[in-house]
């Protein structure tokens, strides 16, 4: 009879917590009781858990065995609890030595043959693992490679129950996992769906997604159907400045979470582009759920997140982004617990000018009423539509533009324009927890746009004659100072300011 304590992880949203896996084996009659608010699939844990001991050459308690996952007070959801619980009570009842598992952490799901599955979170839970000074990190062999990102602690992927067990009793080697340096070569060669050298026509489009990916600025696009609105949304990553290391790791640690890693690589190289169909939830758009989980837009984190058929969505769907767009986060709370996530992301938004697509297009009349445009275009509220920084208009594509061949710049030298004008932001914003204009705060507009005796005046009337918000008014002047940097300037100028306020809506 004994008692013995393993260490595991539990994610509460995005963060890992270290879960003390309790295992104790007393007098009584044979049963197994998991305690310390297990959910439940953690609970079932303890039929694997039986069975796959069993079929591992090892003797399985017959006497009452409690399980304690602490703290309590803490969910515990997923089956990656189902390994710390089999070698606690392994070593319990004196079949591994108990030393073999200090300073070790333990996740992974037991099929009832002993063999370990893939979870999620395991990027995480290592990076955790690590921070809190652990030496050694257990992990299911299809996530070994996964984990091995993570320098300066072991790394054991495990196969099965029975080697595990093997390796404890040092009647086994298994050596840990090569540390994996991220591949700046698959980085810098990076293939996307689409080129801006590709689309045809739509300059001034062209330039404003050029502005937006510079200063991380968000874009509504307004356009008849087939004007191309889709198609530049798609081509904007192309155009992005690559991710750091720092980012990558960042965003591969919640597609980690999500579940949504490639399994070729393990990692994201690329920024991510999501594109959530019109008639998804405010939990799917923001996050939440029971046991809260990421959403579209912290999926969307470092990337871009596009809304097609904008007015098509619900509104309260709509409106649940203005908070996340300002704040660059999400707070989401529920009777769990309150769970922030990140959501740094640029909105790329498309829409019709009216219900049937065609109002003020050359060739196709438009077939709406007055009302029935009004009532399509009231779908947006007025809050969101002002923290929209660039508004275009798409127009059709004329015949003669489609039919030439003569190719477009393409995206790998608007990039180039791009990562400069990011440099200078890095350069600026240094010391700060920020990176792109975008995020500014007044207090930054004041030290950062400042405008000369023209500019004043320049912008001073386009207030009076626009009838600007005071969030337009400083949008303006964060549009205008990403302008600036583009041109290499180091003040801003009229010309700037006056290229930033032709991107606000006609009717402002």
């Amino acid at each position: 009879m004994s008692l013995s304590k393993v260490i595991s992880a539990a994610i509460l949203g995005l963060e890992p917590k270290p879960i003390e896996v309790e295992v104790d084996i007393g007098a009584g009659l044979p049963a197994i009781l998991i305690v310390g608010l297990p959910a439940k699939e953690v609970d079932e844990s303890k039929e694997r858990v039986k069975s796959a001991i069993k079929n591992s050459n090892a003797i399985f308690p017959t006497q009452r065995i409690t399980i304690n996952l602490a703290p309590a007070d803490l969910p515990k959801t997923g089956p990656a609890y189902d390994l710390p619980i089999a070698v606690g009570v392994l070593a319990a009842a004196g079949q591994i030595p108990h030393q073999e598992l200090e300073k070790s952490l333990f996740v992974g799901e037991l099929s009832l043959n002993g063999d370990l599955r893939h979870i999620n979170g395991v990027l995480p839970i290592s990076l955790m693992a690590k921070e809190k000074g652990f030496q050694k990190i257990f992990v299911p062999y299809e996530d070994g490679q996964e984990a091995s990102i993570i320098s300066g602690i072991k790394i054991y992927a495990i196969k099965n129950l029975t080697d595990l067990i093997l390796m404890l009793k040092n009647e086994k080697k298994i050596k840990p996992e090569k540390t994996r340096q991220i591949n700046n070569q698959k980085i810098e060669t990076q293939e996307f769906e689409a080129d801006f050298a590709n689309i045809k026509g739509q300059e001034s489009a062209k330039r404003a997604l050029e502005i937006a990916s510079s200063g991380g600025h968000n874009v509504l696009m307004i356009g008849p159907p087939g004007s191309g609105k889709t198609l530049l949304s798609r081509a904007l990553p192309s155009i992005l400045p690559n991710m750091s290391p720092a980012e990558i790791l960042e965003v591969s640690k919640i597609y980690s979470i999500a579940g949504l890693l490639p399994e070729a690589e393990n990692i994201i190289f690329q920024r991510p582009f999501r594109n959530p169909h019109h008639t998804a939830s405010d939990i799917a758009l923001v996050g939440g759920g029971q046991h809260p989980r990421p959403g579209e837009i912290t999926l969307a984190h470092r990337g871009v997140l596009f809304l097609d058929e904008l007015p098509e969505f619900n509104k309260n769907v709509l409106e649940v982004l203005r908070q996340p767009l300002e704040d660059k986060y999400v707070t989401v709370a529920r009777a769990a617990g309150t769970m922030k996530f990140p959501a740094d992301f640029i909105l790329i938004a498309a829409m019709n000018p009216c219900p049937c697509g065609y109002l003020n297009d050359p060739i196709r009349p438009c077939t709406c009423t007055p009302s029935q445009i009004v009532r399509y275009q009231k779908k947006i509220s007025g809050p969101l539509l002002d923290r929209i920084d660039l508004y275009l208009e798409v127009p059709r594509v004329k015949t003669e533009k489609l039919t030439e061949e003569n190719v477009s710049e393409s995206s790998a030298k608007i990039r180039e324009r791009v990562e400069k004008a990011r440099k200078i932001q890095l350069k600026r914003f240094a010391g700060k927890n920020f990176f792109t204009n975008s995020s500014m705060k007044i207090s930054d507009i004041k030290e950062f746009c400042v405008l000369d005796e023209q500019g004043k005046k320049m912008i001073k009337a386009a207030l009076q004659k626009l009838n600007l918000s005071a969030r337009s008014f400083h949008r303006i002047l964060k549009i205008s100072r990403t302008i600036a940097d583009l041109a290499g300037e180091k003040n801003i100028k009229t010309n700037h300011i006056a290229e930033a306020l032709q991107y606000r809506p006609k009717d402002s």
